[in-house]
């Protein structure tokens, strides 16, 4: 009997995390359709970390590989090269997909036009902790939860907020790899929280005529961590996506400047509410945007941010 064609690879990038990873494998461990291989990428965990990420990995079956230095968009390519799927798809370590995932995902991409190079998912949470009450609602997407359940196409028909997001998301592995993967000046590394290499990769892709949809069957139940419920995790939030805008906007020299003005008088303003102690909720809408415009500036004029490639 001929071996049936592989065609996903499932990439899960952990770094210290064996806890949320075991739930993660178990996850597509107990999936409907399971025509798919899956790869730990260890983004340079600690030694006894590492064990226990070594260890579920071998219990689950999943190929290993280690990445010699932290970095998400480092860990997400060095599964990129390893793969040998058509498509290939990453969840985050805390993220766990429903039973019928990968059944749903690979459906969507047999139905895919041929343009098609990038798909994302719903991601609904799972709290750890309430979410406070002095959570300003616009800012619940930071947070990485998309519960739409409708299917559209990036950039016509998504609701506003509806994006590809990472932990949920699938990509063409050939036009992948020739955009280059994630760019590694963006993507996470310890308490570095710059964000937008997604975002950054459906633009590439697009740029090069290939197309990107949401389907909302494809689900999976992300973690919200107790410890990002609280008003210092999210200013630092909106501090990084600042530097990430600012970075995107360097190739951009005039939108650039006119944006890195508007960020400094706004900010001329907003000084005093910097001194804020972290911990306190009071003013905290107003505070981020202080936070975000602080971020953007750093991002602008940063020389320890690397530029990101064309």
């Amino acid at each position: 009997m001929a071996a049936v064609p592989l065609l996903l690879s499932v990439i899960l990038c952990t770094h210290a995390r064996a806890d949320y990873l075991e739930a993660c494998l178990a996850g597509l461990a107990t999936q409907t359709r399971r025509d798919f291989e899956v790869l730990v990428v260890d983004s340079a965990s600690p030694p006894a970390e590492a064990a226990r990420i070594a260890a579920l990995a071998a219990r689950h079956g999943a190929r290993l590989l280690r990445a010699g230095s932290p970095g998400l968009s480092l860990a997400r390519n060095l599964g990129l090269g390893a793969t040998r799927a058509p498509w290939v798809a990453y969840l985050d370590d805390d993220a766990v997909p429903q039973p019928d995932w990968a059944a749903a995902l690979l459906a969507t991409i047999g139905r895919l036009p041929e343009s098609a190079a990038a798909l994302g998912g719903r991601i609904l949470p799972v709290w750890e902790a309430p979410l406070p009450p002095w959570w300003p609602a616009p800012l619940r997407g930071v947070l990485t939860i998309v519960e739409w359940e409708g299917f559209g196409q990036a950039g016509q028909d998504l609701p506003p907020g509806v994006e590809i997001y990472g932990a949920n998301m699938a990509f063409a592995t050939g036009p992948l790899r020739i955009v280059g993967g994630f760019p590694e000046a963006l993507g996470r590394v310890g308490d570095r929280l710059l964000s937008g290499e997604e975002v950054e990769v459906v633009r590439r892709l697009r740029a090069r005529g290939h197309t990107a949809f949401y389907d909302g069957t494809v689900t999976v139940r992300h973690s919200i961590q107790q410890e990002r419920l609280r008003p210092g995790w999210l200013l630092s939030r909106l501090l990084w996506q600042g530097a990430t805008d600012a970075l995107r906007d360097r190739r951009k020299p005039r939108r650039g400047r006119d944006r890195a003005l508007g960020a400094a008088l706004r900010l001329a303003v907003q000084a005093p509410l910097l001194l804020w102690p972290d911990g306190s909720p009071a003013l905290l809408r107003v505070r981020c945007s202080a936070a975000y415009n602080l971020g953007y500036l750093r991002g602008r004029l940063s020389p320890e941010l690397a530029e990101i490639p064309p």
